[in-house]
């Protein structure tokens, strides 16, 4: 591996993990203020239901196509160059979200954002990777990333909300631009450079299918309830996405540089991080877009005082992040993902009986439980991802794992909104509330798979496959894709 990083001091070490924690900050953020604001794009550029979908799904949509690349040429070119240029890009694409003077410019500035946004997560968790060689250490830096999504999830909404509410929808957007400048100086002054020895070639066919695989998905389940489910339009979109990414498998495992290497997928603990993500996201990217609209113009609340309402649920994020981080440091990703779930899951049932008057205090326990689930869940999914691949092709890994998270939150919001909402052509009103109870239904469905797929692949049976996946792999310096860890010696 090609990298300035060896011998970096304790402090230094934090300094780096610190840097970047801020681009998931005002990526976290983003996600979270930009749902607060809906019910005000959507009164000011007079957006329709599948028009706020847009809105969310351009952006997380491009940032699933193209972390895959980014982490690959971040391998090649240098991390902390790939970081840099995606934090100024991010930063211009924020600027021109907030002076959109439609709802088609707002959202192609969105996809504007999603490049700059998919060379931030994934090459700082590359950098992350390569800074804490001990896997203990790992662990804990890792738990202090899913506390940083904790903490972007606790201000988005309340920050949203008060900007919102001070000064317009617009403001939302024009606070990622001061923040993404000082990351940019930082990591010039403290980041040193990174790259792999070997990196990637590029793999232009596989990126196209990916991108028209997803795009085509993603159009399809948000045009059909306009269209018609069953329309020559929708199946014809669906039969696009269903034979590009059906293509890209077998295309894929005949490459000898992939985009995606298909053999790591051979170990059930990666796969198993990787479908946990998609379904822990799909319930997030539900749950941030359904809640927002029925507190906003169900309930009537303020956009400040609906960001106040999620509080529990960030919070917890913020607080049980850590927490599982150091679980799965010294005992694994098993217990984690349980407790994860069975929250998920209480906190979707009580929110399938939610009406224009249900109290206040119900919707806070749910938040609550909710803010559990989502803080326990990410740790164990990042760290069997990062952990389990080659540190000289740390981009690529962290990608994996930040693609199936942006995958996730696409659906989500396509699926859930499309299901709960789609009917819904006009100004969003008090029969909102029973249309999300089949979202809720769906998050319910998400979080038993959570349980499930959680249980098949962390134990002894997934272990074995980790090591006969690990067997495929020609360099032997490459490290079993899951091994549980090592207790650490009692301190005096």
């Amino acid at each position: 591996m090609v990298t300035q990083m060896n011998h970096l001091s304790r402090s230094r070490r934090m300094l780096v993990l610190g840097i970047c924690c801020m681009s998931l900050l005002i990526v976290g953020l983003d996600t979270t203020i930009v749902n607060v604001a809906l019910p005000s794009i959507h009164r000011a550029l007079h957006a329709s239901v599948s028009g706020l979908q847009w809105t969310i799904d351009a952006y997380t949509l491009v940032l699933a196509s193209l972390l895959m690349l980014a982490g690959s040429t971040a391998d090649r070119i240098g991390r902390r160059r790939v970081f840099q240029i995606g934090l100024a890009v991010f930063s211009l694409g924020s600027l021109l979200c907030g002076v959109a003077p439609s709802l088609g410019f707002l959202i192609a500035a969105r996809v504007v954002q999603a490049i700059g946004g998919s060379m931030l997560n994934p090459v700082a968790m590359s950098i992350i990777r390569n800074v804490f060689e001990d896997p203990r250490e790992r662990a804990h830096a890792i738990g202090a990333w899913g506390a940083t999504f904790g903490l972007s999830m606790a201000l988005g909404p309340v920050v949203g909300g008060a900007l919102v509410d001070a000064f317009s929808w617009r403001a939302v957007f024009f606070v990622n631009v001061p923040i993404g400048l000082a990351a940019i100086l930082l990591t010039a002054l403290y980041v040193p450079e990174s790259r792999a020895a070997r990196p990637r070639r590029l793999d232009p066919v596989g990126q196209v299918l990916v991108i028209v695989g997803l795009a085509a998905l993603t159009f399809a389940i948000i045009d059909a309830p306009q269209a018609g489910w069953t329309s020559p339009q929708t199946l014809g979109v669906f039969a696009l996405a269903a034979v590009s990414l059906v293509a890209l498998v077998p295309y894929e495992l005949h490459r000898s540089d992939p985009l995606i290497e298909m053999r790591f997928f051979r170990s059930a603990p990666l796969s198993g991080a990787s479908v946990i993500a998609v379904l822990t996201f799909a319930g997030i990217g539900g749950f941030l877009f359904l809640n927002t609209l029925y507190l906003q113009t169900v309930r009537g609340l303020s956009p400040l005082h609906a960001g106040l309402y999620s509080l529990p649920m960030a919070a917890m994020i913020a607080i049980c992040a850590p927490i599982s981080g150091r679980i799965v440091g010294s005992r694994g990703p098993r217990l984690p993902i349980v407790v994860a779930a069975v929250a998920i899951i209480a906190a979707a049932a009580m929110l399938t009986q939610i009406t224009p008057s249900t109290p206040f205090s119900y919707l806070l326990v749910s938040y609550f439980l909710f803010g559990i689930g989502n803080g326990f869940v990410n740790p164990p999914i990042t760290n069997t991802a990062v952990t389990g691949m080659p540190a000289a092709q740390a981009g690529v890994a962290s990608a994996v794992a930040s693609t199936s998270r942006q995958v996730g939150m696409t659906l989500g919001v396509a699926v859930i909104g499309a299901v709960s909402a789609g009917a819904i052509t006009g100004t969003i009103g008090k029969g909102f509330a029973s249309a999300t109870h089949a979202g809720w239904w769906i998050i319910v469905a998400l979080g038993v798979g959570i349980l499930v797929i959680g249980l098949l692949t962390t134990g002894a049976w997934a272990k074995r496959t980790a090591r006969r996946a690990a067997e495929d792999f020609e360099d032997p310096a490459l490290p079993v894709p899951y091994r549980a860890p090592t207790p650490a010696p009692a301190r005096s």
